[in-house]
């Protein structure tokens, strides 16, 4: 009987994307709802720094990313809380934070002379936000305002808390109009924003504006405990293999292109190795890679140290599909505990032929794959996949 093919993904089982994962990678919306034409760059005077929980990072409706899009004087940083805690964040003298604090005034009632000069803004669902101004020493002496919006939020794909609630994007905008009313292109943006929502809506089956209430969720019966342990032992991976002949798959396949990242640290493995034979043209774009990158290819032998010293011996190993686990086998490398993430899936989950269709249907956000190797993109598929799985199953009952 023949070998299966390497990974989800057969090496040449299909050169044609699927559609579903045909997106934009800026806006990150499938490529009919793309709206980044719309988009209007804005040279705002008042810096703007969004904290973006890292939960919110492959939110398929996050609007953060669009206002980082829109605004030329705009940073924004996603992590977790204890990291954002530790880092020296870019916050200037004359900040202020944009947070409903006890006794915050609204940014309108504030003299022209005493507002602030960069906004901080948090973003992120009402609890995530309260953990990250929690958490991070910086944000404590901060002054902070408010808004006083004078009509609903128009967020109507995502729940909010309630009715007067704003999106990151509305947020933003409100504020930079009310500091600084003469800046073009704030009223565009959020023209861009409801046109977004709109089209959306347009496509959801039967136009619901707002999400119903749901059952209450539990986590599924086979979570695995693995995944909620320490994230500093939590290693993903992906493995690109090398491609039999005349589409045949090969008997032993060996990893051509072997990425990994560490999921609490983002401390990232990265190793092209040199394939036993030179590599087609066809080979190579499919893998996103070029003839140059193999110049300093390492040997099997080569691989199997450096990937012996990355690794730690309490680490786990998470892959989207077990036959990435069998190119280390197929080479004598390392092979710790591993969790298959396929597997953990399709315990709760059916319906899905790869790990695009997977994402689409969990609401996780295809990472932004622009410039990247495809062992790379595939490797922010798996960390989102992680990721989610930790902060969204991982906190249930």
């Amino acid at each position: 009987m023949a070998p299966s093919p390497v990974g989800e993904e057969s090496a040449f089982a299909s050169l044609v994307e699927d559609p579903l994962s045909r997106r934009c990678y800026q806006c990150f919306r499938p490529l009919p709802l793309c709206f980044c034409s719309a988009i209007p760059r804005i040279d705002n005077r008042t810096g703007v720094l969004i904290l973006q929980h890292i939960g919110e990072r492959f939110h398929r409706f996050n609007t953060a990313r669009i206002v980082r899009a829109a605004l030329r004087n705009c940073h924004l940083i996603a992590d977790h809380n204890r990291r954002l805690a530790a880092y020296d964040l870019p916050i200037q003298a004359n900040a202020g934070l944009l947070y409903p604090g006890v006794d915050a005034p609204s940014l309108n009632e504030i003299p022209v002379t005493q507002r602030p000069s960069q906004l901080v803004i948090i973003d992120g669902t009402w609890h995530q936000a309260k953990t990250i101004v929690r958490d991070v020493p910086q944000l404590r002496d901060l002054p902070c305002y408010q808004l006083a919006p004078s009509s609903p939020g128009q967020y109507r794909i995502r729940r909010e808390p309630n009715a007067t609630s704003l999106s990151t994007l509305e947020a933003t905008v409100a504020a930079l109009q009310t500091l600084e009313p003469d800046t073009s292109g704030l009223d565009q943006l959020l023209s861009a924003f409801h046109e977004m929502v709109e089209n959306q809506l347009r496509q959801s089956a039967g136009g619901v504006a707002r999400p119903q209430n749901k059952k209450r969720q539990t986590r599924p019966r086979h979570f695995p405990q693995l995944l909620l342990q320490n994230s500093d032992n939590l290693v993903v991976a992906y493995g690109e293999a090398t491609p039999g002949h005349s589409g045949q798959h090969p008997e032993h396949p060996s990893p051509v292109h072997w990425v990994a990242q560490r999921l609490g640290t983002a401390e990232r493995f990265s190793r092209i190795l040199r394939p036993p034979q030179p590599l087609s043209g066809v080979a190579l774009e499919h893998m996103r890679l070029a003839g140059a990158d193999f110049d300093g290819a390492a040997s099997q032998a080569e691989f199997c140290t450096e990937w012996r010293h990355f690794l730690r011996s309490e680490d786990v190993l998470i892959v989207y599909h077990q036959r990435t686990c069998q190119l280390l086998r197929h080479v004598g490398a390392t092979q710790p505990r591993f969790l298959v993430l396929k597997a953990i899936f399709g315990q709760w989950r059916s319906g899905f032929q790869s790990v695009e269709e997977l994402m689409m249907i969990e609401g996780v956000t295809l990472p932004d794959g622009g410039g990247a190797s495809r062992a790379d993109q595939r490797l922010d598929m798996a960390v989102a996949l992680v990721e989610h799985l930790r902060t969204h199953y991982g906190k249930l009952p």
